[in-house]
């Protein structure tokens, strides 16, 4: 039988067709897209995220990379990008390539830029040099110094922080002698958590520690420089005026003032500090954007309307860009006077660029300026990406705009339809301006609030493992406070503070500040007010960041829906993040282990009461406190695991015979000796390796995270030397054995 053959392309399947037909159509909508967002030169919003991402790759890289290749890498693309610039999508990727490896620079040159010697070790001896900054607290102060000379030591610190018990006997300024017993800056206390060396490092501040006994003021060697002096000035302005305020308002709320007027926060106290947290508003203690942007418009404002009461100015000379200088200037000396922190310098740069804009006849708020305003904190400050002011601060901001220049399309579409019906119809179209709920009065409030908030989540809950679910009430309700009573209260009172007449001035803002903390205590106190959410995979962060940037920065459809599965994935990472058994600090001198009710206890003679809330919140803990773990004695502490497994924290030498022959799992911040038979030892030795570590058991098997990379070596961590461990154990009538 002849079996006749199929017609020719029979075989295709329809499917394949239809499959074929689908990724052509995508591919025609990207590339449509594409071109778009090319006509629109919105790509150049993606400059300052390539260039972060190299910033961010060589801070968390184990080793310094290497300039001399990374320099020649970054201009061999960008020169590759100018000679294939007629091909725009290999001109783009090129470009980016560029980006990243400039932003690799920067940050290698910050990094050699501050560089300076870092405490190797505790010191106790005595210290002289110039205070930089003082800041008071309820009891004591804290301070900065620009040591001049340290007790024993060639090459001393640049700077140390440290503590006063008592009221400091010095102001900003001032060359003091005191002794002193200071630390190397603590390292994170669990793996991916935060790191203080690191930012320690970039402020170049080598200790931290406490003043012993009373500092002295005695004459200086040799006068202090310019900067110091102006810098030492304005620090004793702010406290003279933060004392003013806070003495004048009282208590938590004199407090809350005087960080908001002059962005000196150490005199809140700690129960303050949690109710504002709970109701989602901390920011109100931060010298916020928001109001560095309304001080700038009360400059711009003001100045315009002095100048425009002189009829020859405003008839004859263009004073609203006189008034755009002045009001640059203005937000520059209220910078200055506030300190700069990254929140508040990230909206001092846009509001320049904003003013700038002005002198220029160029319009104001565009995505474009956002991403100017990232550039030059990528240039000067390149360490702060890996903070969580810099990413909240950008990410709220992106949204506002992306939210604001919808509007505006939304407006011009709107008049654009009422002009075509005005000329088809001869009348206007009842159309113009109505844009809808989300884009004007109440409603816009709420979205922009919506879209501010849903672009911080995933920062909020990668640094602080918590989502506040009423922050849609609390962020409005501090802008009115920012807007009606912080922002006038700190420019009138300020002014009226010379001459004694800014009590009524105080009055005002401690109202308002009253009338807040109300309201926040209420939050506080309803149900699921703070969702605590456990530690992320490390990689999730990456995929809700670039989600996040995906749906702000591209403005046709087709490139914003590549937000959904960027998001899923890093959803996914945020709900596979493995929970810990046990975790052990950077000096191994207090754990906590999941005891047998499956909760996080302590276990160490002396609880760190900063590391106990990194564990705790990484756990999703929203306990303020662990319960202690086992007990302890003059030698150290012992515990039992969740599985089963005892556990000792050795504090003294002469408890390794001991815990070595009956734990399983033996910590210490001494050296263990070589012949310690514990299956498991975490001592002062493998923690200088690793870092801080957590621990999962799964039977006998154990996983391991560390702080620290294999063979890391940064200025920040430095790899540990090479030690001797003896491997005999010594006879017991001759026992020496010691730690360090």
């Amino acid at each position: 039988m002849t079996v006749a053959a199929p017609a020719a392309g029979a075989s295709r399947s329809p499917s394949r067709f239809a499959a074929r037909g689908l990724w052509r159509a995508a591919r025609a909508r990207i590339a449509d897209a594409f071109e778009q967002e090319w006509s629109e030169r919105r790509l150049f919003l993606w400059l300052p995220v390539c260039a972060g991402a190299g910033v961010i790759v060589n801070l968390l890289a184990a080793t310094d990379p290497a300039v001399w290749i990374v320099a020649p890498l970054a201009a061999l693309f960008g020169l590759a990008a100018f000679l294939v610039r007629d091909r725009r999508a290999l001109m783009a990727a090129l470009v980016a390539l560029s980006a990243f490896f400039a932003g690799e620079i920067l940050a290698s040159w910050r990094i050699a830029h501050v560089d300076a010697p870092v405490l190797p070790r505790l010191f106790i001896g005595m210290v002289t040099g110039f205070v930089e900054e003082v800041d008071y607290r309820q009891t004591g102060a804290r301070f900065v110094l620009r040591v001049s000379e340290m007790e024993k030591l060639g090459a001393p610190p640049f700077r140390l922080r440290l503590t006063t018990r008592g009221p400091p006997p010095f102001a900003a300024g001032d060359f003091i002698a005191a002794k002193a017993r200071a630390l190397p800056p603590a390292r994170a206390a669990l793996p991916g958590g935060y790191d203080f060396a690191r930012d320690a490092y970039f402020a170049r501040i080598g200790g931290v520690g406490g003043v012993l006994g009373a500092a002295e003021k005695i004459d200086p060697p040799q006068p202090a420089s310019l900067s110091l002096r102006l810098f030492a000035a304005i620090d004793r302005a702010r406290n003279t005026l933060a004392l003013r305020v806070n003495r004048a308002i009282g208590g938590d709320n004199g407090a809350i003032a005087a960080a908001m007027v002059t962005g000196k926060r150490d005199f809140l106290s700690d129960e303050a500090r949690e109710v504002i947290r709970r109701a989602g508003i901390f920011h109100i203690i931060t010298i916020s954007g928001v109001q560095m942007t309304l001080v700038a418009g009360i400059f711009f404002v003001g100045f315009r309307a002095a100048l425009a009461l002189v009829p020859a100015l405003a008839l004859n000379y263009p004073i609203k860009k006189w008034a755009a200088a002045l009001a640059m200037a203005g937000a520059c000396g209220y910078a200055l006077f506030t300190g700069s922190r990254v929140g508040s310098e990230r909206a001092l740069y846009m509001t320049l660029i904003l003013l700038g804009a002005v002198l220029a006849d160029r319009p104001a708020l565009t995505m474009r300026n956002l991403a100017l305003a990232a550039l030059a904190v990528i240039v000067t400050e390149p360490e702060a990406l890996l903070g969580a002011s810099f990413q909240l601060s950008f990410a709220a901001v992106a949204a506002l705009v992306a939210v604001y220049e919808g509007r505006m399309r939304a407006r011009i579409a709107s008049a654009a339809e009422a002009g075509a019906r005005r000329g088809g119809r001869g009348r206007a179209g009842s159309g113009a301006g109505q844009t809808g709920f989300v884009h004007s009065g109440i409603g816009g409030a709420l979205f922009a609030t919506f879209c501010a908030t849903s672009a911080t989540a995933s920062f909020m809950a990668y640094d602080f493992h918590e989502l506040s679910p009423y922050v849609l009430i609390g962020n409005p309700l501090t802008l009115a406070l920012i807007e009606f009573f912080a922002v006038p209260a700190a420019l009138l009172g300020a002014a009226l503070s010379a001459i004694g007449l800014d009590g009524p001035v105080w009055a005002w803002l401690g109202l308002g500040i009253e009338t807040i903390m109300r309201l926040a205590r209420w939050i506080g106190s309803a149900p699921a007010a703070n969702v605590a959410l456990p530690a992320f995979a490390p990689w999730a962060i990456v995929f809700l960041t670039l989600a996040v940037l995906s749906a702000l920065l591209w403005r046709s459809l087709s490139l914003r829906l590549m937000a959904i599965p960027l998001l899923a994935l890093g959803l996914a990472g945020a709900a596979s993040g493995e929970r810990f058994d046990l975790v052990v600090g950077p000096g191994g001198d207090s754990a906590a282990l999941r005891d047998a009710s499956g909760a996080l206890a302590v276990l160490g003679r002396h609880r760190n009461a900063f590391a106990a809330e990194q564990w705790l919140r990484a756990d999703a803990d929203n306990r303020d406190k662990p319960e202690a773990a086992g007990r302890c004695d003059a030698l150290g502490c012992t515990a039992v695991a969740q599985t089963g497994a005892p556990v000792a924290l050795v504090l003294e030498a002469e408890a390794f015979h001991e815990d070595c022959a009956r734990a399983k799992i033996v910590i210490s911040p001494l050296h263990a000796p070589g012949w310690c038979a514990a299956p498991l030892v975490i001592d002062r030795g493998k923690l200088a390796e690793t870092g801080a570590v957590a621990l999962r058991f799964d039977g006998e098997s154990v996983t391991w995270r560390t702080a620290r990379a294999p063979g890391e070596d940064r200025p920040w961590s430095r790899a540990p030397a090479p030690r001797r461990v003896a491997v005999s154990k010594p006879k017991a009538e001759d026992d020496d054995v010691s730690g360090d």
